[in-house]
């Protein structure tokens, strides 16, 4: 697989539009909200947006509908980007994850309807399903392919034999595997340096993951890549604090914002890490600006200072 700093280029997870996770819809406000933060998206060079069938119930997909009616011309210079296969509680009824082909299949025609779209670019597998079978997946992937309603697939939380088994069995190539990752969420670069240590019995990272993105040009992206504020907000542990100030004095010597070093962070990474910005906030995707579309301006000693700092701790 040929890498380079596209594969690691952001993307805009739209989790956070649409409202409140309530049954209350949407409204102009809501719509606004949204229109806000896609526009400062589009503004620093974003052109993919991540979604989820169950993003605010829903609203999360019908608010870019009501964007991408307003404006024709916008569905074709970005990609979509949607996933299914949890279903939320509901009354009675536990939230459950639910990758059977019939019910994928009516996952994407919802998506669909609710996001004014003709076809999805990429559609991924949200959670692992325990009780999905590869091939019923695979029939209904193949399916949702053959129809011209999806262009690509590929997975969301999963490891490399969940990936492969899948892969196995479907003739289209998984194109994306979308975890969380961060300074803060760092099991995925753990589990690489704990290996025959007592801790590695305490990361639960399915080892080799990475590896296995990278060696078959599966793109890994990031979810949660700005830790919820943890280091250029809140910080509720003195490693935190420390990490904050470190990743403020790089931002400042390198005239960034320290979200483009935290973003950099993740991007420095061999396997071309695609940080997912999930914020709502226009200002904080501005903030970004300066990791979209060149590549990460962290040295060796600068990534380690910042990894050292944020685990409190030195290496094993």
């Amino acid at each position: 697989m040929t890498t380079n700093a596209s594969t690691s280029r952001p993307l805009y997870g739209c989790m956070g539009l649409g409202g409140t996770w309530g049954p209350e819809p949407y409204g102009a406000a809501e719509i606004g909200a949204a229109e806000a933060a896609v526009t400062a998206a589009l503004e620093i060079g974003i052109t993919t947006f991540d979604h989820a069938d169950i993003y605010r119930h829903g609203k999360s997909e019908a608010v870019f509908g009501e964007l991408l009616a307003r404006d024709p011309g916008l569905r074709g210079r970005i990609t979509l980007q949607t996933k299914c296969g949890i279903r939320l509680p509901d009354g009675e009824r536990p939230g459950i994850y639910d990758l059977r082909g019939k019910t994928v299949l009516r996952r994407v025609e919802e998506s669909l309807t609710r996001l004014r779209t003709d076809v999805i670019d990429v559609l991924l597998l949200h959670r692992p399903d325990p009780l999905a079978d590869p091939d019923d997946i695979a029939e209904a992937l193949t399916s949702l392919h053959a129809q011209g309603l999806v262009r690509r697939f590929g997975v969301s939380n999963m490891g490399a034999a969940q990936i492969a088994a899948l892969q196995a069995r479907l003739g289209l190539p998984l194109v994306a595997n979308q975890l969380e990752m961060s300074l803060h969420k760092r099991d995925w670069v753990e589990a690489g340096i704990l290996l025959n240590t007592p801790a590695a019995a305490a990361n639960g990272f399915p080892f080799g993951t990475l590896e296995h993105c990278r060696d078959h040009g599966i793109q890994v992206q990031a979810w949660g890549a700005l830790a919820q504020g943890r280091f250029t907000g809140r910080q509720e542990t003195p490693h935190e604090q420390a990490a904050a100030e470190l990743l403020a004095a790089l931002a400042e010597r390198k005239q960034v914002t320290p979200e483009t070093v935290l973003l950099w962070w993740l991007q420095r990474h061999p396997a071309r890490i695609a940080p997912v910005i999930g914020t709502s906030d226009p200002g904080r995707i501005r903030a970004c600006r300066q990791a979209v579309g060149g590549p990460p301006e962290l040295d060796h000693e600068e990534w380690y200072a910042l990894w050292l700092a944020a685990r409190g701790e030195p290496l094993p």
